[in-house]
C-alpha cells in the first residue's frame, strides 16, 4: 500500500520518536542505566513480577535528570525511566569542572558528601553517585557515602544535592563569610596553601 500522504507519515515516525529534531533543538544527551531489577506485586494468585529501572540523564554542561520506570518488560521500563528523566531536568551550579562548595544531602537513610577537588582529580565515585556527576558534567569532585549504600537512595540524594547547589556568592552570604573563606585553596590564588 502506497501512502498517499507523506505528511501523515512524518507525524506518525515523530509520534514514534523515529523522527530527527526540529531546528535548534540539538542537546545530544547522555543517557545512563544505573539499575535494573526484577520486583514483585503480590496479588490474589500469587505473584505478578515486572522490572524497575532508574536512568539518568545529562546533557554533560550543567543540565541532568532522573527517572524511575516500572513496566512488565526491561524495555519499557527502561523507555518510561528515560521519558521521566528527561522531563525531570534540571540546572545545576557548576564552576570549571567542579561544584562551588561542599554539601552533604540525605534522601531516605542515604547520605551523601560532595566536595570540590582541584582540576586532574576526575569523580571519584561509584554507582549511581558517578552517573549523576558525570550526566550533569563534573568531571573533578570527590563525594563519600555516609549512610545506607542503596544505589536508588544514593542516587536521588546525589541529585538532589546538586540541585541543593548555590552559586559561591549566595552561599559565603548565607554562611556570613567573604567569598574568599569559601573558595578552595587552588582557586583562591594568593599563597593560602603554603602550610
Amino acid at each position: 500500500m502506497v501512502n498517499k500522504n507523506p505528511q501523515k507519515g512524518r507525524e506518525r515516525e515523530a509520534r514514534r520518536g523515529g523522527a530527527s529534531r526540529p531546528e535548534g533543538e540539538t542537546p545530544e544527551l547522555d543517557i545512563r542505566i544505573v539499575d535494573v531489577t526484577r520486583v514483585a506485586k503480590v496479588i490474589q494468585g500469587g505473584r505478578r513480577f515486572a522490572f524497575r529501572a532508574l536512568i539518568v540523564v545529562g546533557d554533560n554542561n550543567g543540565r541532568v535528570g532522573i527517572g524511575m520506570g516500572k513496566a512488565r518488560s526491561v524495555q519499557d521500563a527502561i523507555r518510561k525511566a528515560t521519558d521521566r528523566a528527561r522531563a525531570n531536568m534540571q540546572r545545576v551550579e557548576i564552576i570549571g569542572s567542579t561544584i562551588p562548595h561542599e554539601v552533604i544531602q540525605k534522601y531516605g537513610s542515604a547520605k551523601v558528601m560532595l566536595k570540590p577537588a582541584s582540576p586532574g582529580t576526575g569523580v571519584i565515585a561509584g554507582g549511581g553517585v558517578r552517573a549523576v556527576l558525570e550526566a550533569a558534567g563534573v568531571r573533578d569532585v570527590l563525594t563519600k557515602s555516609l549512610g545506607s549504600p542503596n544505589k536508588l537512595n544514593t542516587t536521588y540524594a546525589t541529585f538532589e544535592g546538586l540541585r541543593s547547589l548555590k552559586n559561591i556568592s549566595e552561599e559565603a552570604r548565607r554562611r556570613g563569610k567573604s567569598v574568599a573563606d569559601i573558595q578552595p585553596f587552588w582557586r583562591r590564588g594568593n599563597g593560602s596553601d603554603d602550610n
